[in-house]
């Protein structure tokens, strides 16, 4: 049974013995709630900054030590930072909502 399942499960029984359930919203549902007002996938850097603004911060770039890693440069923004591949948009992630937020764990190899 998967973690969604048994959450499911958890409320259905709280609510027909009746008790009060409350909770917070899940990392996942605020991502999907966020707009999907962020830059897509193959934008050019100069069409980011076009569409939405000199970033907020520009973070060192990582990768580039052998040709077959790409050196990968990330422009943050107030609600989500960028990734770039050879001045391409890779991939745009939704930032913390506050210092607190609990995400997914770190995979373990």
């Amino acid at each position: 049974m998967n973690l969604l399942s048994r959450s499911l499960l958890l409320a259905a029984l709280a609510s027909a013995s009746g008790i009060a359930c409350a909770g917070d919203t899940l990392l996942i549902e605020r991502v999907q709630e966020s707009p999907t007002n962020v830059p897509t996938r193959g934008m050019s850097t100069a069409q980011v900054q076009a569409k939405f603004g000199a970033p907020s911060e520009r973070l060192d770039p990582r990768g580039g030590q052998k040709h077959a890693w790409p050196t990968i440069n990330r422009w943050v923004y107030p609600t989500f930072t960028v990734y770039f591949e050879h001045n391409r948009v890779i991939d745009a992630v939704a930032n913390k909502a506050s210092p607190d937020e609990i995400g997914p764990k770190p995979a373990t190899r």
